[in-house]
């Protein structure tokens, strides 16, 4: 079982590595980072939104706000196995994300079913319950990667994750139903992510110049919806007006 934090408040910033820059970066971050426990380890999550995808149009938009609602898992899940629902939320460029833990069949009760969970943080499920009332939001698409994290040896809070492999589906959005689907990327890219509590740290600052590596804007669930999942709205006669 995942050690647990309901609250994380931070800035993240995102970058698009090749296959080069990343085995390169790789070799200087050895001598200021530590792989975490888990090792290379395979996340899948369902997001949700309005029937018409208001929430990700929002979301492309860059707005000073923005939110979003998913279940999260780590491997694939039976229905006893815990799993977080996680409700993200972006303000001038600082993330908060606040997450309760359930077994996924219960987790599924509550977004479908609208049967309330007994949970220890309550607070975090009476602000889900305000999302859900408000966008009325269904599963949307499943998208899932495989994931390396390391941690800062002298700074904790520091953290530097690489999604590979990252992949949709449309179907079967169902955690328990597998982590398959259909690639995102084009081989051999890697998305990172730093997520600082604070500064960046020079050394880090000095090894993203030095292997030209610059920010991106880069959303996973927006690229699905802009590459794939728009085209179809309008071929469908989909309404996606506000």
């Amino acid at each position: 079982m995942l050690q647990q934090q309901d609250v994380f408040t931070r800035s993240e910033q995102k970058y698009m590595l090749s296959e080069q820059q990343h085995q390169a970066l790789m070799l200087h971050l050895k001598n200021y980072m530590t792989q975490d426990r888990f090792g290379l380890h395979t996340i899948g999550n369902v997001y949700f939104d309005t029937e018409n995808y208001a929430l990700i149009r929002t979301s492309i938009e860059k707005p000073v706000y923005k939110e979003k609602l998913r279940l999260r898992s780590y491997g694939v899940p039976k229905a006893n196995s815990e799993v977080f629902l996680e409700l993200k939320k972006k303000f001038k460029g600082i993330v908060t994300k606040r997450r309760i833990s359930l077994p996924l069949a219960q987790a599924q009760r509550y977004l479908l079913l609208g049967e309330k969970p007994e949970v220890s943080n309550g607070h975090i499920l009476n602000e889900i319950d305000w999302f859900l009332l408000r966008y009325r939001p269904v599963p949307k698409i499943y998208i899932a990667y495989d994931r390396l994290a390391l941690f800062g040896r002298e700074d904790k809070e520091l953290r530097i994750t690489f999604d590979k492999n990252i992949r949709f589906r449309e179907s079967h959005l169902d955690l328990s139903q597998g982590n398959w689907g259909t690639p995102l990327l084009e081989p051999g890219k890697t998305l990172m992510e730093i997520k600082l509590q604070g500064a960046m740290p020079l050394w880090l600052s000095q090894l993203l110049t030095m292997h030209a590596i610059y920010p991106t804007s880069f959303s996973k669930y927006g690229a699905c919806y802009k590459e794939h999942l728009l085209a179809k709205v309008f071929q469908k006669g989909g309404n996606i007006c506000a």
